[in-house]
């Protein structure tokens, strides 16, 4: 019924908790009995691998921290009911307080096309380190070790790193899966 004017729409959510005020959301549409309006709900995320000991380990990462994507048609209370969620902040808007402003055909189609192609290229590691970074070794003989990287090697997925052992710098080779940044 009002399928043809449904948009997509930011709704800003407190950082962390993403996934409670989406599950929020959709309680709260289906309980006002606003179904018809509420197209999909999208926490944007993408998959990260990490190393913990030893092990290779895919965690669930947000890149969008904060928003929610909601395709709606902003209706009679179908934006007042979303507004007034628990934790809920507001929508994304020109103006504070004004009307929320629908994303672009292309926004749209990109983040889509980013959630889906990562969907399709989850085994693909996106490149988490700068050249100047300082990192731990967490895995292989040089564990707990900090260094700093010298180079990136994006097609072998490695690094040049500079470690400190026994008050010399030595260079060491060392793939993304073996260090982590420091915190």
């Amino acid at each position: 019924m009002a399928d043809q004017n449904k948009k997509w729409y930011v709704v800003r959510a407190i950082s962390g908790q993403e996934n409670k005020v989406k599950a929020y959301i959709e309680n709260e549409i289906v309980r006002n009995g606003l179904s018809d309006y509420i197209g999909q709900i999208l926490v944007p995320t993408e998959k990260v691998y990490q190393i913990r000991n030893g092990k290779k380990v895919s965690k669930e990462r947000n890149f969008f921290p904060g928003y929610i994507m909601v395709e709606a048609a902003l209706v009679g209370e179908v934006a007042h009911t979303i507004k007034n969620i628990t934790g809920v902040i507001g929508f994304l808007g020109e103006v504070k307080g004004g009307d929320p402003v629908p994303l672009r055909q292309s926004e749209v189609n990109r983040m889509l096309g980013k959630v889906d192609e990562l969907a399709d290229n989850n085994e693909q590691l996106n490149i988490p380190f700068i050249v100047g970074e300082t990192i731990k070794v967490i895995d292989g003989p040089f564990n707990g070790f900090n260094g700093t990287i010298e180079k990136i090697n994006e097609e072998k997925r490695k690094l040049e790193v500079m470690v400190k052992i026994f008050g010399r710098k030595t260079p060491l080779e060392l793939s993304y899966m073996q260090v982590e940044k420091e915190s």
